[in-house]
């Protein structure tokens, strides 16, 4: 089974404080030299961007700034809507959730309707009051204003893995949830970052990735009442380099990572992983959060670049992006 690949091209992210802010700016059309370098002869790769809903104040700018800027050569946008209203209040997010998906053209292929909902942590939106009625309701709307535009657009969220027996936020999804919202749903995202924050042996990365994969698709996901039919994707990866973090060991865990959720692919209902993220956001600095890219700040490739590169190449789908 084939896999659809996709990248974070922007140099915006998040750290364990909140929004780390890139030290270069960004460069179309370096970025798009990348792209086009990565994609090779695959028909589609997809363009990770962000956008956030907060009605009482100014939330953060899209990231990138405009991602249609890198469409070119039959790429697609995978958008990642967040909900960042302070009060929970759900005033004008359905509007905000129609809006994007019309205004994204036919070039969208997926959209995310929030961002890692069961993370409480500053810079994701599960500490976000209302965030799982924001996320049932905006996973409807989606897919109303998808299929009233005639457009075939995949409709998902994402989280991260549970690793606490105690926590209730997939029971408490499918306690929310409803048969609109199921219908509507056609992949549910996994971010997750092994050998990052839990240092692992070499040895052990590829079966602490097959376990992570196996408990989401069968603990996690049906305890929301989630079916075998809705994919899995994971929709963002990565390892950063940095002190004490060499780029060559990111390389042998970006084809680690990549070579056993292509080996589940099949049996576990996973069609796609995506790159977090495409470069550095300071590659001098100090703190991990900055060394995520398969480029440094400056944009020359690190090894793992010509890495994800060849596993496209390999194992990429031959078709546009799944609908």
């Amino acid at each position: 089974m084939s896999l659809f690949f996709g990248i974070y091209p922007g140099g915006i992210l998040g750290d364990d404080q909140g929004i780390v802010h890139p030290v270069r700016p960004d460069v179309p059309d370096r970025i798009t030299e990348a792209l086009d370098t990565l994609q090779g002869d695959t028909a589609t790769l997809s363009v990770r961007a962000y956008r956030s809903f907060a009605a009482t104040e100014t939330p953060e700018p899209p990231t990138p700034a405009d991602p249609t800027t890198y469409l070119q050569r039959g790429r697609k946008l995978d958008l990642v809507l967040q909900f960042r209203e302070p009060t929970g209040e759900l005033r004008g997010w359905r509007e905000f959730v129609r809006e994007a998906v019309r205004s994204a053209g036919p070039e969208l292929a997926s959209v995310q309707i929030c961002e890692e909902p069961n993370a409480d942590l500053p810079p994701v939106d599960g500490s976000t009051p209302n965030v799982l009625n924001a996320l049932v309701e905006g996973v409807v709307e989606a897919k109303r204003e998808a299929s009233a535009l005639g457009r075939g657009v995949a409709v998902g969220f994402n989280a991260v893995p549970t690793f606490d027996p105690a926590d209730t936020f997939w029971s408490d999804l499918g306690a929310l949830a409803d048969d609109r919202f199921r219908r509507s749903l056609d992949y549910v995202g996994l971010d997750f970052f092994p050998d990052v924050f839990r240092p692992l042996a070499a040895d052990q990365l590829a079966d602490a990735v097959a376990t992570v994969l196996t408990a989401f698709r069968h603990t996690d996901l049906p305890r929301a009442g989630i079916p075998g039919r809705v994919a899995i994707r994971v929709c963002e990866n990565g390892w950063p380099t940095g002190p004490g973090r060499g780029e060559k060991r990111q390389a042998a865990v970006l084809e680690t990572v990549v070579r056993t959720v292509a080996a589940h692919s099949v049996d576990l209902n996973i069609d796609g992983y995506s790159f977090f993220a495409l470069r550095d956001a300071d590659s001098t600095a100090e703190g991990i959060f900055h060394h995520f890219g398969l480029l440094r700040d400056d944009y020359t490739p690190k090894p793992a670049f010509e890495t994800y590169r060849r596993l496209i190449g390999e194992l990429g789908g031959p078709q546009d992006a799944p609908h």
